[in-house]
């Protein structure tokens, strides 16, 4: 794995990225909070319960409006690895998806125990986070594939015929990298995709997502960020079912105006690649956020999931302001969201001043301990 790079941040670049980070993550959940209540149905069975127009507006899942599903819930530990690799590496550790994977592991823990286990001062304070204890359909690839200790690798992947798309909904925060390389970018998230989905299009596709959410977060265009990944997955060996899918969205965005049933014919079977790409055309159509998102929960396929992944397009290429208002009023778990995305902007633009050869923050180094 490579190094982040040492850019000198400037007060107006550190805000931006703030607000990229932040729009990023509140963008995952509220993309996954706005298609959770209609995930499993087709189209007119979302007209049917919610109006000729589809789902406009958050609705109820689980109880209560603007519930999260697993696909937020590991988002915030992809960030939580990441933040402990880059505090880890002053050991002289430098192994990012070892990381990633105990991030992965302690979620894991929340679906099977009744709540936080205070002993464990090594989970650091998001495993210890109440409202992350509960259940939110995670699908059997997940609790399979963080079922044990040994990590899957894309030369060993767990779940090898995996080609779901929830690894490639953790992966945003691998595109917040933007110190990195975009071809380091894209090794990460594929390496830590293989730890749940084995098939070459389910992690190709979240190194494809990651990498397209890193050029967005560094200030270029969707275009130009899809074009890039293009480019790295080009060389990768199973990756043309991932190519295929991401040029038939460009290419349907001069097809007319967007419509459900292109949207659904984008996904295919509603693998990886198909969700990815669909998030893209989404993202590339809409008016505003709120119109993207409404395209990416009403049609045939997986909301949730195409939800999650738009919305973590539009949020690190707009960032938190752009994000609809009243709907994050709602989120559940919103202020865990925030706290975790400035901790790791704070993190990636400010590292050594919080634990560095000058010195250490305890208050840091609890929340993200080194072990």
């Amino acid at each position: 794995m490579g190094a982040t790079a040492g850019a000198v941040w400037g007060r107006a670049e550190q805000q931006d990225f703030r607000s990229r980070v932040r729009g990023t993550l509140l963008g995952v959940a509220v993309g996954d909070a706005f298609g959770a209540p209609v995930d499993g149905l087709d189209l007119d069975g979302i007209r049917e319960e919610h109006g000729a127009e589809g789902l406009t507006d958050l609705a109820p899942a689980y109880g209560r409006r603007g519930a999260v599903t697993h696909l937020t819930q590991l988002s915030l530990f992809s960030v939580d690895g990441l933040i402990r690799a880059q505090v880890r590496r002053d050991t002289g550790a430098w192994h990012p998806p070892t990381d990633l994977h105990r991030a992965y592991r302690r979620w894991a823990a929340t679906q099977r125990d009744w709540g936080p286990d205070l002993r464990r001062k090594d989970d650091g304070w998001l495993a210890h986070e109440e409202w992350l204890y509960v259940r939110r359909d995670a699908p059997r690839a997940l609790l399979l594939g963080l079922g044990d200790e040994t990590m899957g690798t894309p030369e060993a992947p767990k779940n090898p015929g995996e080609r779901g798309p929830e690894a490639a909904a953790r992966s945003a925060p691998f595109g917040l990298l933007v110190g990195w390389e975009p071809q380091l970018v894209v090794q990460l998230a594929v390496e830590c995709a293989a730890q749940t989905h084995g098939h070459p299009t389910g992690y190709l596709a979240a190194g494809a997502y990651a990498v397209i959410v890193h050029g967005l977060a560094r200030g270029e265009s969707l275009d130009a960020a899809v074009q890039r990944g293009l480019a790295l997955l080009a060389a990768r060996p199973g990756h043309q079912p991932v190519t295929e899918a991401l040029q038939h969205a460009l290419g349907a965005v001069r097809q007319g105006l967007p419509t459900p049933a292109r949207v659904t014919e984008l996904m295919g079977e509603g693998t990886a690649e198909g969700l990815v790409a669909a998030s893209v055309y989404c993202a590339l159509v809409g008016e505003d956020v709120r119109h993207g998102l409404r395209l990416a929960v009403n049609h045939d396929g997986p909301s949730g999931a195409t939800g999650a992944l738009t919305g973590g397009l539009l949020g690190a290429l707009h960032g938190e302001t752009a994000l609809p208002p009243a709907w994050l009023a709602e989120l559940e778990g919103r202020a865990t969201l925030l706290e975790l995305a400035d901790d790791f902007a704070m993190e990636m633009t400010q590292g050594p001043a919080l634990h560095g050869p000058a010195g250490s923050s305890p208050a840091w180094l609890t929340r993200y301990p080194r072990a």
